[in-house]
Order: structure tokens, then sequence, then C-alpha cells
């Protein structure tokens, strides 16, 4: 009796093993193709067809870092003009958006301290003048045998106190940026120029008005024409950014335009709050469409370094992780996770899992899942 039991427990067995063994086989026919582990065997020409093979490719690839950043002026391009000296404008030479050289005439201010300091001018001029007169006429004298060596050099320091006083009251008209001032006229307002050169961004000079001599700035010139963009850069991005760098810049403004630039200066210390660096950047502004103030989205990119890159079809997502088909033989093909650095333009760098020459399956992958 248990024998026949046995027998019968036998004859299922096989009988389930035969037809798991044969769905099996049909389910290959229908699919074109059969896995083991992690190895697929593609079987119907059909499929073999449809499955394109491309190579993994070493290809220069730069890191790209994004962030926010604002359009600031760079400091040398940029000055705010403001009174020497308390006093009244006379006459304004200016207005907003002219474009103006270094020592255009802005605007002219007349007052009591310039006044004072043409007069300081002259009278140090007036005495140097006699000074020398006095020590020519000591000379001659000396050579006569008719003056003492005392009195020579008596007058000689005379002509060195005069020499220093003259350079003290031509250093004082210099802060006021006068030119010629031997042709100045005693009583003369003083013309106001330009540091540099640029536009006239900014004016509020308004004739007759007295100004104090700590005055807010009346006006501002700006070449523009390059400006800084600050940004704030984790501690754990620095390193993919140097001095040199290029970065692409990005406004809401204007949708789809892109503005090149490159990184001027990296910050030395890290702001303790924030764990950022401070990275300043140049870029060409000769449009005018960066405006100051404005904020934008900063692209930058490290120097190029050789990456495995492949079409992004290629990629297949798993459970836990990206995945791609590599062929080992002819219809076959290993499952391979792959580490994905970054996706762009139909490309994906992969940071680990392929080397370069691998054969994989660029289109068609999904027929294997």
């Amino acid at each position: 009796m248990m024998k026949k039991r046995e027998l019968q427990i036998l004859l299922i067995c096989s009988v389930l093993l035969i037809t798991a063994c044969k769905s099996k086989q049909r389910e290959e026919q229908q699919s074109g193709y059969r896995m083991e582990g992690d190895t697929v065997y593609v079987t119907d020409p059909i499929l073999s067809e449809r499955i394109k093979i491309a190579d993994a490719r070493l290809e220069p690839y730069s890191k790209e870092v994004i962030t926010s950043g604002m359009v600031r002026p760079i400091p040398t391009r940029y000055a705010y003009i403001a009174p020497p000296f308390a006093g009244r404008v006379i006459k304004s030479y200016i207005q907003v958006g002219q474009l103006v050289k270094r020592g255009t005439p802005l605007f002219e201010i007349s007052s009591p301290d310039f006044t004072t300091a043409q007069k300081d001018y002259f009278q140090a001029l007036s005495s140097r003048e006699l000074a020398k007169k006095d020590l020519k006429r000591k000379e001659d004298l000396i050579r006569n045998g008719v003056s003492s060596q005392k009195e020579l050099e008596e007058a000689q320091n005379a002509l060195l106190m005069a020499d220093k006083e003259f350079e003290n009251a031509s250093a004082a008209l210099e802060v006021y940026q006068v030119d010629q001032p031997e042709h100045m006229a005693l009583g003369q307002p003083l013309v106001v120029r330009s540091p540099i050169s640029g536009e006239v961004i900014e004016n509020n000079i308004v004739t007759g008005q007295y100004l104090k001599d700590d005055a807010e700035p009346v006006a501002i010139v700006a070449d523009l024409s390059e400006v800084w963009i600050t940004a704030q850069v984790k501690e754990k991005d620095i390193r993919f950014i140097d001095a040199g760098s290029s970065l692409d810049i990005e406004v809401s403004a204007l949708p789809g335009t892109v503005i090149k630039g490159s990184v001027y200066h990296v910050e030395e210390a890290v702001d303790e709050e924030t764990r950022s660096i401070k990275v300043l950047s140049v870029c060409e502004n000769s449009k005018r469409h960066l405006k100051l103030g404005m904020y934008t989205t900063v692209h930058f990119l490290s120097a190029p370094i050789g990456q495995v890159q492949i079409s992004e079809k290629a990629l297949l997502q798993g459970e836990k992780a990206s995945y791609v088909y590599v062929r080992v033989a002819p219809g076959v093909f290993v499952r391979t996770a792959v580490e994905v650095e970054a996706t762009k333009d139909g490309i994906a760098v992969i940071s680990s899992g392929l080397h370069p020459g691998d054969k994989v399956i660029s289109e068609g992958g999904y027929y294997l899942k």
C-alpha cells in the first residue's frame, strides 16, 4: 500500500516538473529570451534586431554646481560723487544716462574753503618765486665777494622751505582734482570731475543747492559693461570651483538666455552660520541684461575631466538603483548596476559600474525587464 502511494506521489511530481519545464519553454518562446540570475540570453532573432548596442564612451565632463547669486558692481568701476567740501552748486553738466569719460566735468561748486586753498597756493607760489630770486642774487653777490657764505645758506634754506610750502599747497588742490592750478583764477568755483569712465546712473545735483561737507553722494557714475556676480557655495562643493573656472548665468527676467562668465575670486573664509563660501565672478554685460541687485541662478562648471557617458535611454530603474545591460557575448547580456552622476541633453554621465568600451544596450533594454 505504501509503495503504491509513493509511486503516485513520484508520478505527480514528474508531471508537475514536466509541466513547469514546458511552461518555461513556452514563456521563453513568447518573450524571446531567458534569464539566469543577472544574465540574459536572447534567443529570438526579431528581439535581437529591436535591441540597439552602443559603446560606453570616455568623454570630457564638467561637474556642475548650481546656486543663487546677485548682481553687484565692480568696485573699481563704480564711483560715488560727493562734494569735497561744503558749498553751493553753481552749475550742473550732467543728466542720468549720460556717458562720461574720466575727467569729464560733472558740476561746479563755490566754497570759501576752496577759495582759501587757492589763496594758499598763490601765496606759496609767490613766496617760492621770491626765494628763487633771492638765492640767485646771493649767489651773484658771493661770486663778486660782496655777500657771506652764511647769507647764501640762509637763502638756500629759505628756498627749501618755500618749495615745501608750495608742494603742500599744490597737494591740497590735487585733492580737488584741479588741473593746471597755475592757470586758475582766484575765487573761481571748483569743477568736480568724474574719477572714472562710465554712465551716470544716478543724479541728484540741483543748481543752487547748498551741500554740506558731510552730504550724501549727489551722483553715481558706473561702468557696467562688466559686473560681479556674488554667490554662496556650500563648502562640500567648493573643491569643484577655482579662479578662472567658467560659469553660466540665468535670470528669470530673460528665460532661455544664458550669460557667460568666469570665477574672479574664491574667498578664504567659510561663513560659520551658513557653512558656505563667497565666490565672486565676472560677467560680460555689454547688452545691460544684468541689472544691479538682480537675483540670478549660477551654474559653475569645473575643469573638464574624462568620465564614462552613455545614452540616457540605456538606463533602466531597479528597486534600489539604476542598471544597464552589458553585452558579454553575442546574444548574452549581464544586468549591471551603475551610479549616475548626472543626466543632460539625452546623455547619462556614469560615475561607477561601467568602463570605456563596454557594449551597452542603448535602446530596447525594456524588452528584457
